[in-house]
């Protein structure tokens, strides 16, 4: 699963980038520095595996991961193919969360693309330009559908119907995903299209260190035009966090974070929140080999749950024997959860929940 960062050149998305994954991308005060994809896998910061290392003392300990995509900056007419557009719309497009950073701090050393700081001008820009793909996205399937819907096939005017109702959305200037439609609507007509204003979004508001704990005026202003979205916005002093990510010394790395008023580094909660816009959660397995956290849909099953780790884990389900985070943490080992009966043997059908500890019995 993959989230992309965008936003129009020199907002801060290659800076961010850059504090997020080990993988250096170019950082330059000019637009289309990053004209291939830059491609991280980041690991989540998750306390509850530093808890259960601490307790099991195992050989080594895997974190859950997410991809991060540094996708270059959109300009208008990119959906014309403006700059480079078309390519940047089909990066986005491959992604399964949008990650969308405004400007939202002064600084006369680096120029902004259109001359002047306003978030919500940007967001529209980008919005537009993702809309008016969408919009020829929506127009060529309708083309299609419309011809089978003449000839009385049910579900092609199903289909026409749902479209129709994306295409007056999207020519209102509204998002897809702002869009009303039916459950079943989205399920089967609207998914299958990966329309890139149907992707959850969460906007990173980029301030400068003064406003990374309270925001400023520019963060209210964004806050306020995306309130009917249901959206996630992030406050983030992207040059600061860069500033941090570069000490060495963790100590060090506390002792700056304190100084500006962060209890962590935002790009920690940046990343669990994309991990939730991917509409991700980890269970986990723990012994003395190893402490490792893995990643599953919201709502996986107990044998989907064993796939992630070997396919013939899913073949071959038996069974998962479970314990909650909070019992393991509270009783402090394996054995005295089983000695307490907390232990729970639970079948196919079982549906996994955040922070499970499992084990699995398979036979193939």
């Amino acid at each position: 699963m993959k989230a992309g960062i965008v936003g129009l050149p020199n907002v801060g998305k290659s800076t961010l980038f850059n504090c997020l994954s080990n993988a250096k991308a170019q950082s330059a005060n000019f637009p289309f520095c990053t004209i291939e994809p830059n491609i991280g896998v980041v690991n989540v910061p998750d306390p509850r595996l530093l808890k259960l290392e601490e307790l099991v003392n195992p050989e080594r300990v895997i974190p859950a991961t997410v991809e991060i995509v540094d996708i270059a900056g959109l300009v208008k007419g990119a959906s014309k193919g403006e700059g480079l557009g078309n390519q940047f719309l089909g990066n986005i497009r491959e992604t399964d969360a949008i990650l969308h950073v405004l400007r939202c701090f002064e600084d006369d050393n680096i120029v902004h693309v259109d001359g002047s700081i306003d978030p919500i001008r940007d967001k529209e820009t980008i919005d537009m330009e993702l809309q008016l793909k969408d919009l020829e996205t929506a127009e060529k399937k309708l083309d299609k559908v419309k011809r089978a819907a003449k000839t009385g096939n049910k579900e092609a005017q199903k289909e026409e119907a749902a479209l129709l109702k994306v295409k007056a959305g999207l020519e209102a200037g509204k998002s897809v995903r702002a869009i009303t439609l039916t459950d079943d609507e989205r399920a089967e007509f609207i998914v299958p299209l990966q329309f890139i204003t149907d992707k959850p979004v969460m906007y990173v508001c980029n301030v400068d260190e003064g406003a990374a704990v309270d925001g400023n005026e520019h963060v209210e202003r964004v806050r306020e035009a995306v309130k009917d979205e249901n959206a996630e916005v992030l406050v983030l002093a992207v040059g600061t966090e860069a500033d941090i990510t570069e000490l060495e010394d963790f100590e060090e790395r506390q002792m700056f974070l304190q100084d500006i008023g962060l209890d962590e580094p935002g790009s920690a909660k940046l990343i669990r929140g994309a991990y939730q816009l991917l509409d991700l959660q980890t269970y986990f397995t723990a012994g003395v080999k190893e402490v490792r956290a893995w990643t599953i849909p919201v709502g996986a099953s107990a044998p989907q749950a064993a796939g992630v780790i070997h396919t013939d884990f899913e073949k071959g389900f038996i069974r998962a024997e479970v314990i909650a985070y909070d019992d393991y943490v509270s009783f402090g080992s394996e054995a005295k959860v089983k000695e307490a009966g907390k232990m729970r043997v639970e079948g196919k059908e079982y549906i996994v929940k955040d922070g499970d500890v499992m084990h699995f019995r398979f036979n193939v």
